[in-house]
Parts: structure tokens; C-alpha cells; sequence
């Protein structure tokens, strides 16, 4: 039996096999939870049917996280086939085309700036005040980071920014459910090349240089942050609340690269 057995667990965020949302996925359903998705629009409905299919999950709703009525919408159906929620999984994250790649003033601009937070911060807030009467003591929530949050990389601008809003986010949401004992927590896990990713200006020299840096001398994959997911969010992790956890092989303790001779 595994140690979600029973959990009822909302993913949002899933795109294609390559997304972190997978790996939290299936780590997940082999710890025993039930799954329900929601897909981003209707180009990606297909595809997150097939996936969710895999992890023998029927309950998928449309979701674009940037328009509150249809967030709200997504717990008035889960409501039909569930009386709670165990966990909500936010990995989603979206800024505008030209946003990652290049100086971070010469390309910042204020509706960029406020898409990258409503999508990749807000959303997460927005999730909890509308699934807030489905979870019960016990629950969990957890979003996805990244080290850009607390130190400059290459290209990552107004996200940088926007995974700072994001883990400030979790902090105080902890804060605000603390009381009704529901935990938030979020991960930031090293460069992992899906989706999203594609979008970072040379995203292939944060790999490389994850790679070679890291204390573990390579980048991880989708399948250590699900496990690491799957911890933070079942009783294993009861006391744990409002924390980053990095699974990022290492790399995030290094104050600079390591030297050639040691590669």
C-alpha cells in the first residue's frame, strides 16, 4: 500500500509527458492517490486525456488559470465526483513571448510583468480561495519554483521576479491555512528540459552548466521531483509548512563553478 493511498489530488499544469506535472503524476498514482487534471485549452485536451488515461485518471477539466470564473469552475466539477480534495498541485508557470530571453530592462515591459505574476504566482492563490471548502485538515499544496527566484540566471527576467512572488505566495498562504491544518510547500528543482523550458534564451547552458556544477554532477529528472512531491504532500511531511525544497541535484549550495581540473 502506498503511502497516498486513498488521497484525492487535483495536478494542474500538465502539458506532455516531459512536464514536471508527469513526473508528479506518476509518482503520485503509484503511492495510491486518485488523479483529476485540468488541461490549459482545448489544443492541449487530447494529449492530457491520453496522459491522464495512463494513470487510470477519467476526471479532466478545462482550466485557464488566468480567468477566475473558470479556476471556480474546476472545483464545481471536481464537487461531482469527489467530497474533498487531499492536494492541489500548481505547476504552472507563463510569461510572454521575448520576456526570457536577452536584458532583463531593455525587454520588460507592464503587461508583461503582470501576465508572468497573475499566471505564474496569483493562479496559485487563486486556487486555494476557490478550492478552499473541499480540503479538510490534512491537506496539502504545493507549487513549483525555481532558483531564479532568489538569484539572477541568465535570461530568466521577469520569471525570476515571478517565482520570488510565487515562493513569497507560499509562505503566506501557509501562513493563512496553518490553522485549519493544511500544509503549502513549494519545490525548486534544477533545470529539467520540458515545455515550458524551451521558451529561456540558451536554456541549454543552464543544463550544461547544472551538469558540470552540481554536487551530484548532473541536472534530475521529472521522476525525483514527483517522489520528493509525493513526500511533501502525504502524512510523511505533516510537520512540514511554508518551505522551498530544492531537488536540484546540489547545485543551489555552490557559491561558484567548479574548476575545470575537478570536471
Amino acid at each position: 500500500m502506498g503511502f497516498l493511498q486513498g488521497k484525492k489530488a487535483l495536478i494542474v499544469g500538465l502539458a506532455n509527458h516531459r512536464s514536471i506535472a508527469w513526473g508528479v503524476a506518476r509518482a503520485f498514482r503509484r503511492e495510491g492517490a486518485e488523479l483529476a487534471f485540468t488541461a490549459q485549452n482545448e489544443k492541449l485536451m487530447p494529449r492530457v486525456e491520453d496522459l491522464a488515461a495512463e494513470v487510470d485518471s477519467e476526471i479532466i477539466i478545462p482550466c485557464d488559470v488566468s480567468r477566475d470564473e473558470e479556476i471556480e469552475t474546476v472545483f464545481e466539477h471536481l464537487d461531482n465526483f469527489w467530497d474533498h480534495v487531499d492536494i492541489i498541485i500548481h505547476s504552472v508557470a507563463f510569461a510572454p513571448h521575448g520576456q526570457l530571453d536577452g536584458d532583463f530592462l531593455d525587454n520588460v515591459e507592464r503587461d508583461a510583468f503582470n501576465i508572468a505574476h497573475d499566471v505564474s504566482s496569483y493562479s496559485f492563490a487563486a486556487l486555494a480561495k476557490a478550492g478552499r471548502s473541499m480540503l479538510k485538515p490534512g491537506s496539502a499544496l504545493l507549487a513549483m519554483s525555481y532558483l531564479g527566484a532568489v538569484r539572477v540566471a541568465p535570461h530568466y527576467n521577469v520569471m525570476g521576479l515571478a517565482k520570488a512572488s510565487l515562493e513569497a505566495n507560499v509562505r503566506y498562504m501557509a501562513a493563512a491555512l496553518g490553522p485549519e491544518q493544511i500544509r503549502v510547500n513549494a519545490i525548486s528543482p534544477g533545470p529539467i528540459k520540458t515545455l515550458s523550458a524551451k521558451g529561456i534564451g540558451d536554456f541549454h547552458r543552464l543544463l550544461d552548466h547544472g551538469a558540470r556544477n552540481a554536487p551530484l554532477r548532473r541536472n534530475v529528472t521529472i521522476e525525483e521531483v514527483g517522489n520528493t512531491a509525493a513526500f511533501l504532500c502525504s502524512d510523511l511531511a505533516s510537520g512540514i509548512t511554508g518551505e522551498v525544497l530544492y531537488v536540484d541535484a546540489g547545485y543551489h549550495i555552490q557559491a561558484m563553478p567548479v574548476p575545470e581540473e575537478e570536471l
